[in-house]
């Protein structure tokens, strides 16, 4: 359970390790979550097989997240080794329509308060958590810049936003001069595969490296939920919908039926590659196009140090091939336009050779054979 390589984020210098450690779980003041024992535990294993990149928000458990890693980063030593990133957009002030958003004065108010919650003078990585539908992409791109010629921030990302501002977003950088976004995180995984529709092409065009989050499906892809032992989710699908009453969140109610028969292929896949589930279901992530890093929560260092391990295999291409086949969403317009045979006819019915992948595959940096 050793990382023993780093890969670029994007087009950027930055080596991140390619499984990075979530911490949306430091914190139990969303009713679920760790304690700080537990928490620093995560942290410690995380660090000790050599991990370096480690995602937090503002957002988090009310800032206890971002306190907590603060905390162990400082006691451990190793701010100058561990890429820190965090993220800003979202309201903790009701009433107070300027405490959220994208917008500059939000910027730099969110920005000072993630940096004395850390307890450092800089941030490696900074995220637009979520687009707010409302601030010119200029004026946030310029902030960010502002923000990197300031010395509060190394690297610019970007989080759920559409494809075509992330665009307009380097686009403008380019052009402009302005730091380039070096990350676009997303959600990812076997259920949810719309990031192939635009966000594959984005981000090896763009040189943004892709940092998927939820990959194993709230939980869905972990393992959890057996089909063969009779885990069809009936009923608690049933259940979970008498509780939330529509309340669930968008993006986190997996427990569907077309979403069991993908569970159900990679119970059956995993058992022939002889890996845990979790671990298969990560692995077919890593190796998807774009993909730099994926970000990894856990509430028990067991799941942690399984995740961990995920990497330390190859998936077969006949069994890669089963999952993709199982979980192939549909393709809305106009990107069903855009599949093989459809293209034929574009192309007189003859091979055309694409253009070479410019980012596609990643940089292999070896790691130190001592731990992070």
């Amino acid at each position: 359970m050793t990382m023993d390589r780093y890969t670029l984020l994007g087009r950027s210098g930055l080596r991140v390790s390619p499984i990075s450690l979530g911490t949306m779980t430091f914190g139990t003041e969303w009713n679920w979550g760790t304690e700080e024992a537990t928490a620093r535990r995560l942290f410690d294993i995380y660090v000790n097989a050599g991990g370096n990149f480690i995602d937090t928000a503002d957002l988090y458990t009310e800032g206890t997240s971002e306190r907590w890693l603060g905390k162990f980063v400082a006691e451990s030593g190793l701010r100058d080794k561990i890429v820190l990133a965090t993220k800003y957009s979202y309201n903790a002030e009701a009433g107070n329509p300027n405490a959220g958003g994208n917008h500059r004065k939000n910027l730099m108010r969110a920005l000072d308060a993630s940096l004395a919650r850390l307890g450092t003078d800089y941030i490696d990585l900074y995220y637009v958590h979520t687009w707010d539908r409302m601030t010119p992409v200029d004026e946030v791109m310029r902030t960010l810049d502002d923000a990197v010629r300031a010395g509060k921030i190394r690297y610019v990302g970007l989080s759920d936003t559409p494809a075509w501002f992330a665009a307009r977003a380097q686009t403008l950088a380019q052009w402009r001069g302005f730091e380039p976004v070096a990350a676009m995180q997303l959600e990812y995984s076997l259920i949810e595969r719309n990031a192939e529709n635009e966000f594959a092409d984005l981000a090896v065009e763009f040189g943004m490296g892709l940092v998927p989050w939820s990959p194993l499906a709230m939980g869905l892809l972990s393992g959890k939920y057996r089909p063969s032992e009779g885990a069809s989710g009936a009923g608690r699908l049933q259940t979970v919908s008498e509780q939330t009453a529509g309340r669930m969140p968008p993006g986190f109610d997996k427990l569907t039926p077309r979403n069991f028969r993908i569970v159900a292929e990679l119970e059956a896949v995993a058992a022939e590659a002889g890996r845990p589930m979790a671990q298969v279901a990560l692995n077919w992530l890593h190796n998807k196009r774009g993909v730099s890093s994926i970000i990894v929560g856990a509430t028990k260092p067991e799941q942690l140090e399984d995740s961990l391990a995920s990497l330390d295999f190859t998936l077969v291409p006949e069994l890669a091939a089963r999952l993709d086949a199982a979980s192939q969403p549909d393709r809305p317009f106009p990107y069903y336009m855009f599949a093989d045979g459809h293209q034929a006819r574009i192309h007189g019915h003859v091979e055309v050779a694409s253009k070479p992948r410019r980012y596609d595959e990643p940089v292999i940096v070896p790691a130190p054979s001592s731990s992070v």
